[in-house]
């Protein structure tokens, strides 16, 4: 149940900084968000404020931004047919019923001429029992279609996402990505302000209970001349050398309330996962919290997970990474299960490696992610007007339905490699 727990709200806030960042940039470009929602599927939790339709789906993979004028828009009315218009203090179409019109008492009801949603902003028609005058009635930008007693507003062209520069349509997009490396950023520095940040100084930190260090005599704050006569000038010289010479006596050359002072250690042995003997004598890195420092740390350890997921990506395409190694919400779920036992510190970096590579993967140029309608964008810029719609559409599509095919390959390795 813990684990449970962990994964959804893991999940649950990295796909809301992602979706956010869509969010917040189509909203500040003026488009209209029919809805933002958590996961696809049936709904579990729906609500509406404002314009947008916010929702929890079932099944955990993902999440939207449905913006106007990425879909069909909506219902499109059609010269000769019957529906009803409720007008405004000024007169103005603020609802056209299409079904449902007797449950209205002020409604107007009007065979249509013509009606334009997009641009203009009217309707024309003939209004029942009046003579054959075709009238003219203006819309509101806010009006709504109310089919089957549900309500969509309409999207003026100005408030469609086509319908911004390419500048507003791109930054929309890749909010989304750029959001989880946010959030990778704030997590890192929370970390570092919390627990302190590692520096290279050859100084001792915290000392475990146990350890052999404390019995020895060292204390936190002791700095490492040398060791065994071998100059010591940063933290990672003490922890090679240790590591190096388990079970072996070394002389520790220290510097202590501005004594020098030399004290005898001998490393404990530990076995690595290849049975492989190295040395430990239960003590930290010396760590600090300022905050010009932790707000590197957050960038610097943000920036060190994203060359490794590269590397990664690297190994992927020229065959030395196999798709078996590859996980998908399953083996995500196993993965956040191992982490938790570690604690909750480890389970917060894994939060943040894993917003990381949403990031990354979202970036890539792949036809249905947010890389690859970069990319469509890219030529547009090049080849100075956008790509036919429809074949855009059906290039992203396809791309959807590999990435499905791919996402049920993988998942089913997953379901192979722990359950089965």
């Amino acid at each position: 149940m813990t684990t449970l727990i962990a994964f959804i709200i893991i999940f649950g806030a990295l796909v809301f900084f992602h979706e956010a960042g869509h969010f917040f940039f189509a909203k500040r470009a003026g488009i209209l968000c029919r809805e933002f929602a958590i996961g696809f599927g049936p709904k579990l939790i729906s609500f509406k404020k404002n314009e947008t339709q916010y929702t929890i789906r079932l099944l955990p993979i993902g999440g939207y931004v449905r913006m106007a004028g990425e879909d069909q828009e909506m219902l499109e009315l059609k010269p000769g047919q019957r529906v009803g218009l409720i007008l405004n203090k000024d007169d103005k179409v603020e609802k056209v019923v299409i079904n449902g019109k007797e449950k209205y008492s002020n409604i107007r009801i009007i065979e249509i001429d013509s009606a334009d949603l997009e641009h203009n902003l009217v309707i024309k028609g003939y209004e029942e029992g009046e003579d054959e005058i075709l009238k003219t009635f203006s819309v509101e930008n806010d009006a709504v279609l109310v089919e089957n007693q549900a309500e969509t507003q309409i999207a003026p062209w100005n408030r469609q996402f086509a319908a911004k520069s390419l500048g507003h349509r791109a930054m929309t997009i890749f909010a989304g990505p750029m959001m989880n490396f946010v959030l990778a950023i704030i997590i890192f520095m929370v970390l570092g302000a919390l627990q302190g940040v590692p520096v290279q100084d050859p100084i001792l930190g915290d000392l475990t209970k146990n350890g052999v260090a404390k019995a020895a005599g060292l204390h936190k704050g002791d700095k490492v001349i040398s060791i065994d006569g071998s100059e010591i000038s940063n933290w990672n010289d003490i922890v090679e050398v240790i590591q190096k010479h388990p079970g072996e006596e070394l002389m520790f050359t220290i510097e202590r309330n501005h004594k020098t002072m030399d004290i005898s250690v001998t490393p404990k042995i530990e076995k690595d996962e290849n049975n492989k003997e190295y040395g430990m004598i239960g003590v930290h890195s010396p760590v600090e919290k300022s905050p010009l420092k932790v707000v590197t740390y957050g960038f610097q350890q943000t920036y060190d997970m994203t060359i490794k997921i590269f590397q990664m990506l690297g190994k992927l395409l020229t065959g030395q990474f196999s798709i078996n190694m590859l996980s998908g919400p399953v083996g995500i779920y196993k993965s956040t299960e191992d982490v938790a036992q570690l604690g909750v510190y480890y389970l917060v970096q894994w939060a943040a490696l894993l917003s990381i590579n949403l990031g990354i993967m979202n970036l890539l140029p792949i036809p249905a992610l947010d890389g690859g309608r970069l990319l469509f964008f890219a030529v547009e810029a090049v080849r100075g007007k956008p790509i036919d719609r429809q074949k855009e559409g059906m290039v992203h599509f396809i791309g959807f339905a590999l990435l499905m095919l791919l996402m049920i390959i993988v998942t089913w390795n997953d379901i192979q490699r722990f359950f089965l």
